[in-house]
């Protein structure tokens, strides 16, 4: 028993076969079988990647739609105007608007998860680099928050498209659900997630790429993930 952790950290660890890697079923079997806490917890896909982050030619990023959405409430913030501003609107966005919301952002205002912009509000909304940059809220067209279809962009954040991205350690962490959906659920938001960063290889990358996989509930300890199986999809 570790002292530093609770009693029901601890008797969650005690499920964890030491050194196992789980087929991804039953690694969901196994972390819905845990203790938790009283709130819903989230939970999260934690790889490890054998790139080089330092190299640009070496990112990984992208978005994937979860099959059963993020669980999570999105707030977006739409940069527009005209008939692109009232379908963002009209498609559920908490805020929109243009140069209004810029002052705003340029003030400190943070009350939003995503960030959407126009083509040619673009212009403009990349004087908050600075701002934005730092957060992971610039809207970027690789990630698809960068359109004219500002209706479509809006929903599909909601729906629960998660963006997953390279970080300076060369390790990828995205959420697929809460701790309540059903074990099919967190299974094929998770499935849908590493298939989408395994596709996203580099065409630089070399050896082996997925070097490590992790799947863990905010308060609980991971269940390493046997990747084989995806990999093996993907060639």
């Amino acid at each position: 028993m570790n002292k530093k952790h609770s009693k029901r950290y601890n008797a969650a660890a005690a499920l964890v076969e030491a050194g196992k890697k789980y087929l991804l079923s039953d690694a969901v079997k196994v972390l819905k079988s845990m203790p938790v806490p009283k709130f819903d917890q989230t939970v999260a896909l934690s790889i490890r990647l054998g790139v080089d982050p330092k190299q640009s030619d070496q990112m990984v990023r992208g978005t994937c739609p979860l099959p059963h959405g993020s669980g999570k409430n999105v707030r977006v913030l739409v940069f527009a105007t005209g008939a692109a501003a009232t379908a963002a609107t009209e498609a559920g966005a908490e805020h929109v608007g243009f140069e209004e919301m810029i002052k705003k952002c340029q003030a400190g205002f943070s009350d939003f998860d995503v960030a959407i912009a126009t083509p040619a509000a673009m212009a403009e909304v990349r004087k908050l680099g600075k701002v934005l940059g730092p957060r992971g809220l610039m809207p970027n067209p690789k990630t698809g928050t960068v359109s004219d279809d500002t209706a479509q962009a809006v929903r599909e954040v909601k729906a629960g498209r998660v963006e997953f991205k390279l970080d300076k350690n060369g390790n990828v962490a995205v959420p697929v659900g809460k701790f309540s959906f059903s074990e099919s659920q967190i299974t094929e938001n998770t499935a849908a997630v590493l298939e989408a960063v395994i596709k996203s290889r580099p065409a630089t990358a070399k050896g082996s790429f997925v070097e490590a996989v992790t799947l863990a509930a905010t308060m609980l300890p991971g269940l390493r993930i046997d990747a084989a199986p995806f990999l093996k999809q993907a060639r």
